[in-house]
């Protein structure tokens, strides 16, 4: 019985890390975003929705998808 709480246990984390992984990726998007990044127009507007894709996304409890997304945006801001 233990070895499979512990199995379980095991396969869960990586499932717990995305959920984490999500909110520090937004924060540094909004940080990123606050300094007024040199980008064009249409650049920021791909980015601003990304970030509120990312966030629907996981919120929706698509973590892996959310986090791809943000990472979208990360690259447009490079950071």
């Amino acid at each position: 019985m233990k070895s499979r709480l512990s199995l379980l246990a095991l396969l869960a984390a990586p499932l717990s890390a995305f959920a984490f992984h999500c909110p520090a990726d937004m924060a540094k998007i909004d940080a990123a975003l606050a300094k007024n990044p040199p980008l064009s127009a249409e650049q920021l507007a791909e980015v601003k929705k990304l970030r509120a894709d990312g966030e629907a996304l996981h919120k929706a409890g698509k973590h892996q998808e959310s986090v791809d997304t943000l990472a979208r945006a990360m690259k447009l801001l490079k950071i």
